[in-house]
């Protein structure tokens, strides 16, 4: 059956056949471009679609609130603390990686949950980091735009150094810095890598050699790659400390995030250590998908650039948007999310009270009333039914250790037990 085209603006329904019945399909509003098997999926997992790809800033606040939908999916568009403030939204996901554009601290304020679609692009991406490691070495975009202009310079153009047996230096191995490590063995190029995580075994396991600090990379490599994602500790990261620790002639590539680089050190490296770079993103890049572009680093000599296209193919567009729907669907079905970015790394809970009960109306109720009187806080809880459901286990995490159990244990008459372990 051949594809069908969404528009823009459109509304797609629940199908009748998808899934189990709920009273009301998950609502969910997509403000960015997302490709068609993506909306058709969204539909065919039960969720009513409100596809406005266009709708930014004041216009996305309104039709958050006015949409009621439950479910926000963006890609490059900003979702500030005043949008998610306006309407009902549990989830936001991010069509990609990188979740910098969303206020996830504001979310978390209000329980909502942020899920990304890590790896999908890692492909993309180290096809793009590598395309533009050759266009460096090769003068690709230099001696394509002479040609264009009716100029031939074979003379000039002939000079490269080659790729094989130089060193790749990668600041970053999380999927898309595993991808470049294939690549590079694929042209015959050592790599010397660091990142945050990286141990020596697994360094090992990657086959390549670890470095102590992004600086050892820059001193060892012939050329550094980035791929880091946008975090506090990383923001400006790649320093004059860092770059000025390069190898005169050394190419450097970004295709991660421009905060992540110091762009007035990088054009400093390239004017006088003759470093060539190559840049997917830059500071002062267009919001849009099209218009002009003020970006001063293209101006220097020895800087070529692509338009933030890394995760920019078929293949990944399509990876993005099935992961994207799997997320809805689980949502929908669960009211749990995979890869969340936000949850607490680390419970509040100090204590485990564990509860054994009558699997009978209004006992946990009774419980948590008894807790609320005593100022203790439930941070977790999960209930677990014995076979026959005539029992069950209340594993309940608090943030401090209730002082009378007995009086907690005639809370109710169906309270078996109670007990309290202290968290280490």
């Amino acid at each position: 059956m051949a594809a069908a085209t969404v528009r823009a603006g459109s509304r797609l329904g629940c199908r009748g056949d998808a899934g189990p019945a709920y009273p009301r399909g998950v609502r969910v509003l997509v403000a960015d471009k997302l490709e068609d098997s993506g909306l058709r999926g969204l539909a065919e997992a039960g969720c009513e679609v409100l596809y406005q790809p266009d709708v930014k800033g004041d216009s996305l606040a309104e039709a958050i609130e006015k949409s009621d939908a439950e479910v926000l999916i963006v890609r490059s568009t900003a979702v500030t603390r005043q949008m998610l403030e306006r309407g009902r939204l549990s989830l936001v996901v991010r069509a990609g990686a990188g979740t910098n554009t969303i206020d996830v601290r504001a979310a978390s304020a209000r329980g909502i949950w942020v899920a990304n679609c890590p790896g999908k692009n890692a492909i993309a991406v180290a096809e793009l980091a590598f395309g533009l490691v050759l266009a460096l070495d090769r003068h690709l975009v230099d001696g394509a735009a002479d040609l264009r202009s009716g100029k031939w310079n074979k003379k000039s153009y002939s000079r490269a150094k080659g790729l094989f047996g130089r060193t790749l230096g990668l600041l970053g191995t999380g999927r898309i810095g595993q991808e470049m490590v294939l690549r590079a063995r694929a042209f015959g190029m050592p790599v010397i890598a660091w990142s945050r995580g990286l141990t020596e075994e697994r360094a090992a396991a990657l086959g390549v050699l670890r470095a102590e600090t992004p600086r050892e990379v820059a001193a060892r490599a012939d050329v550094v790659s980035v791929h880091l994602a946008l975090a506090p500790e990383t923001r400006g990261l790649v320093n004059e400390e860092v770059l000025g620790a390069m190898q005169p002639g050394a190419y450097f590539v970004n295709t991660s995030r421009a905060e992540v680089v110091d762009e007035a050190a990088l054009e400093r490296a390239v004017r006088e250590r003759g470093v060539r770079a190559a840049l997917d993103v830059f500071a002062g890049e267009p919001e849009g998908a099209a218009g002009t572009v003020d970006a001063p680093i293209f101006s220097v000599p020895g800087v070529i650039g692509s338009h933030h296209v890394g995760a920019s193919t078929d293949q990944a567009q399509e990876a993005t948007a099935a992961e994207t729907v799997r997320i809805v669907r689980l949502f929908r079905e669960t009211r749990r999310a995979p890869n969340v970015v936000n949850l607490a790394r680390k419970s509040p809970a100090t204590h485990l009270l564990v509860v054994r009960h009558l699997d009978r109306v209004g006992v946990l109720a009774a419980v948590f009333d008894f807790l609320k009187r005593a100022g203790v806080n439930v941070q977790e809880t999960e209930n677990l039914v014995f076979e026959g459901a005539n029992a069950a286990v209340a594993r309940i995490h608090v943030d401090s250790a209730p002082t009378d159990l007995e009086a907690l244990r005639r809370s109710s008459p169906d309270v078996l037990d109670v007990a309290v372990l202290e968290i280490r």
